[in-house]
């Protein structure tokens, strides 16, 4: 009941707060031509693509998030098409899109490395993975704090982690990160476990193939 319905309808509150709008503002910009979007959600960022956005392929495993995100696809100017359920095994072919979303997804699919491995496969050479998401703070205190708490975190939350260094992992996956910018929720010091932030742009380099 609460990873099925409620979470999903909580997260559409939480992700969908005004504080959150500036940061899913930054991290969809510049998107263009036809992107996959991992960790669709609620359609949270459906208002804030661009117009140079072409069409969306959207993944997404809650048919409770997909329920929830009708409405905003309806109003949209930019077709969204479900293609899966799961980032971790993309039903794309190779090469076959322009560029990549994700928004608060990759701190929790459970084998991250096989689904940012999966975005390097279907983006074209050049194309971009832009992210927004919460992950390992640089400040020590809090990154000890977010260890201690990841457990309890995982178990409420979805599967969430707290400790995730995001900008590794990208690099790992074989992206040049080109834009990387740290910030945080604004909110009381109590949640800076939960409130660390890594946006970004990665660039799968012209002379990869596939990985």
């Amino acid at each position: 009941m609460w990873e099925d319905h409620l979470l999903p309808r909580s997260l559409n509150v939480i992700l969908g707060a005004k504080g959150v709008r500036g940061h899913r503002e930054d991290a969809v910009a510049g998107l263009q031509g036809s992107v996959v979007e991992i960790g669709f959600g609620s359609g949270l960022n459906v208002p804030l693509y661009p117009a140079k956005i072409t069409t969306v392929y959207a993944v997404e495993p809650s048919s409770v998030g997909r329920k929830l995100g009708a409405g905003r696809i309806r109003a949209s100017s930019i077709p969204v098409e479900y293609v899966g359920l799961d980032g971790q095994e993309l039903q794309m072919a190779d090469e076959s899109v322009d560029a990549a979303l994700s928004t608060f997804t990759l701190c929790t699919i459970p084998d991250v490395a096989r689904a940012l491995g999966e975005l390097f496969r279907v983006l074209r050479p050049g194309g971009q993975v832009h992210f927004l998401e919460h992950g390992l703070a640089a400040d020590p205190d809090t990154a000890n704090r977010q260890h201690r708490f990841n457990r309890l975190q995982q178990r409420v939350a979805g599967g969430c982690n707290l400790d995730r260094p995001i900008d590794r992992l990208v690099g790992e996956a074989g992206f040049e990160i080109s834009v990387l910018k740290n910030d945080w929720l604004k909110g009381p010091k109590v949640l800076k476990p939960w409130n660390y932030l890594y946006k970004g742009v990665g660039t799968k380099p012209m002379r990869a193939g596939r990985q």
